[in-house]
């Protein structure tokens, strides 16, 4: 069982002892955290009557009661999370908008849509049902940058707790937030509905038993696609199978788009953040290439820079530097490639875990505004999905990790292994990446916070080269003295 505290929020295993796993408890203690550190955002210290939790506090107060948006996937734990994070930041003093089932993109707009001061999504996102999590958004409904999460883990921590008064609880509102998330969609130039509808596409949905199955075919069908069949539409949280979007857990979609002709699959994880796409013929598009594709018909359409992050495949460097745009590579995790986004005007980026972010909309990672530019992609070129991802650079990828002895320092590894390769091109902004621009390979080493390990990415032009590749560097790590 286990329970991670990141600057991201709190995730864990729902059950058994308090600070040991998800309980109870600690829904409490993250939730009050996190309203002690946005009143500390609101007026710069923390009030004992709105939302400060804190006892002794000092006098000054906001001019209005905080607001949070409150948004769950669909798993199994998520209505017991949902009821103790909600009455809990009503006892701050916090006044709530709970969306109930709603997919991850969705809480976020509906964050500054509804002029909210931040969100937080019950969520674990691809892990199994035996785990849930809190999702932290700032006011501008994006994850929080490290110093913000910092605060709340600190926070969350203290005991010197003074709830607010009878008179001073927040409130409790119910909303949906899902057909104005779908609007604005439709209202991006580069959506083209007219295409999509006139290409009269058949497609498979699996939604994997969460949010999708409401989120998903209400965006095919205000897209125009009439022929959509759905696939463990049920959004219960018994997910049909593991509901990280890979290949080896997709065997049912993949047979049923073969076997019923459609034109694709579309695959989302439980709180719909990443899309996965399934060929005419059952293959994998490859998740890896869902941002390539996307990216492909943005910049077609608007010129520009694109952000991935150091464990996204080299296919957008090089679709971004055929469209004359420059690439700019980000550390792993969501803040960051948004963080080199804004910096770099990009006009998309994401991750290559199938995560499309998409500035004009918002900048998180969104599998609806997905799904609505690559059908517009797609009908655009009036081929097949195979045929659109043929016409991509092929790159393979090997993921490993390489178990330390306890004599053996990370960072002394990485250090030596930088040294190693000092010839190559070198990228150090996380852990160390090495691209070996002759044979267009890469290899990412990334220390575990949580483990002694380090998380060994390779890609190369076919699958036995990135193999071949990955087990020399591991080799090289193990025989580091």
């Amino acid at each position: 069982m286990t329970l991670i505290k990141s600057i991201s929020g709190f995730r864990g295993t729902i059950g058994a002892l308090p600070g040991d796993n998800l309980t109870p408890v600690d829904i409490v203690r993250f939730a009050t955290g996190y309203a002690r550190w946005l009143q500390q955002q609101t007026c710069g210290q923390v009030s004992n009557a709105h939302a400060g939790c804190a006892a002794g506090a000092a006098s000054q107060t906001p001019s209005r009661r905080l607001r949070v948006v409150v948004g769950r996937d669909a798993r199994i734990s998520g209505k017991m999370v949902e009821q103790i994070l909600c009455g809990t930041l009503s006892g701050c003093g916090v006044d709530v908008i709970n969306l109930g089932l709603a997919t991850t993109p969705t809480v976020e707009m509906a964050v500054t849509g509804l002029e909210a001061d931040g969100g937080i999504i019950l969520t674990a996102s691809h892990n199994p049902a035996q785990w849930n999590a809190l999702k932290l958004l700032n006011a501008q409904g994006e994850f929080l940058s490290a110093a913000d999460g910092s605060q709340v883990i600190d926070f969350s921590e203290r005991s010197d707790y003074a709830y607010a008064s009878a008179d001073a609880l927040g409130t409790l509102q119910d909303a949906s937030y899902l057909e104005a998330h779908v609007q604005a969609i439709l209202a991006l130039p580069l959506v083209d509905v007219a295409a999509i509808r006139a290409a009269r596409f058949r497609v498979v949905v699996d939604p994997v038993n969460s949010v999708g199955s409401l989120a998903i075919p209400r965006m095919l069908e205000a897209l125009g696609v009439e022929d959509i069949q759905v696939i463990n539409g049920e959004p219960n949280g018994l997910f049909a199978h593991n509901p990280e979007p890979l290949a080896e857990h997709l065997t049912e979609i993949s047979a049923k788009v073969y076997s019923c002709k459609a034109d694709l699959g579309i695959v989302v994880d439980p709180d719909v953040d990443r899309l996965a796409l399934i060929c005419e013929d059952g293959s994998m598009f490859g998740e890896e290439y869902t941002l390539v594709a996307v990216a492909d018909y943005v910049l077609s359409q608007t010129p520009g820079n694109t952000v991935s992050n150091l464990s996204s495949s080299r296919a957008l460097r090089d679709v971004t530097e055929r469209r004359g745009g420059a690439y700019l590579p980000a550390a792993v995790g969501e803040v960051n490639v948004v963080s080199v986004m804004k910096q770099s005007g990009a006009v998309i980026g994401g991750e290559g875990n199938g995560g499309v972010i998409y500035p004009p909309l918002h900048y998180g990672r969104d599998a609806l505004v997905g799904v609505a530019l690559f059908l517009s992609h797609l009908a655009h070129t009036g081929g097949t999905v195979s045929a659109l991802r043929a016409s991509y650079p092929a790159y393979f990828m090997s993921k490993n990790k390489v178990v330390l002895s306890p004599d053996k320092d990370p960072d002394e590894v990485l250090s030596r292994m930088q040294d190693r390769y000092a010839s190559a091109r070198i990228t150090t902004v996380d852990g160390l990446r090495v691209d070996f621009e002759e044979r267009r390979e890469w290899v990412h080493l990334r220390k575990s916070n949580t483990e002694p390990i380090i998380r060994v990415y390779a890609e190369s032009p076919s699958q036995e080269l990135a193999d071949a590749l990955a087990r020399s560097v591991m080799d090289e790590i193990s025989s580091l003295s």
